[in-house]
């Protein structure tokens, strides 16, 4: 199943419950129940630049209108890097889903393709677990090379020693997929009438 505009409305419609007090259990859906790893984006669009607002998921499989429902209001109100969304941003917001598909163990760190692949590391370092992830489109946004993901996935991960060919090496590394799509705020206001 790839993701959807009505995923993305089914999330502007749960912001704007919330945003407005009203009970988000009481916004149903307008598609299919299905069971993906999810992640929600918020991006605010400035001078016609997207700017992060918040981005959280799960790699659990969960049913997707209880996945959207959810990380939605955590990923616009509760991702840390950011102040809560606040109502009068809404007409400035888009809207990102993301189903997560094709996990599979890299044979290693550059076992992964630029804009295709999101990856997940992992790595313990004195005896300190760490572990991050970037979805597909991470790198290919910021153009950075593999080597440029992988060192700022480390830092990601609050890894703050110094990043060495080794350390590159010993990472455990699992690339995954991803159906992504997008809806601004006007398009979802169309979607509404």
């Amino acid at each position: 199943m790839p993701a959807t505009k009505e995923h993305c409305k089914f999330c502007f419609d749960v912001l704007v419950a919330e945003l407005q007090g009203d009970s988000i259990n009481k916004v149903q859906p307008d598609f299919q129940d299905a069971e993906f790893p999810l992640f929600v984006t918020w991006n605010k669009i400035t001078d016609g630049e997207d700017t992060l607002r918040g981005c959280i998921g799960t790699f659990s499989q969960l049913k997707i209108v209880e996945g959207l429902r959810k990380y939605s209001i955590i990923s616009a109100m509760r991702d840390r890097r950011f102040n809560p969304i606040q109502k009068k941003e809404l007409k400035k917001l888009k809207n990102c889903v993301s189903l997560l598909t094709n996990f599979e163990e890299a044979d290693n760190h550059l076992d992964w393709e630029i804009g295709k692949h999101g990856i997940t590391i992992y790595f313990i370092d004195d005896g300190e677990e760490y572990n991050a992830t970037f979805l597909p489109e991470v790198a290919e946004e910021q153009e950075w090379t593999k080597r440029e993901t992988i060192d700022h996935l480390i830092r990601k991960s609050g890894y703050d020693q110094r990043i060495t060919k080794e350390l590159r090496s010993s990472l455990s590394v699992t690339r995954y997929q991803s159906s992504k799509v997008e809806l601004s705020f006007s398009e979802y206001l169309k979607m509404k009438q």
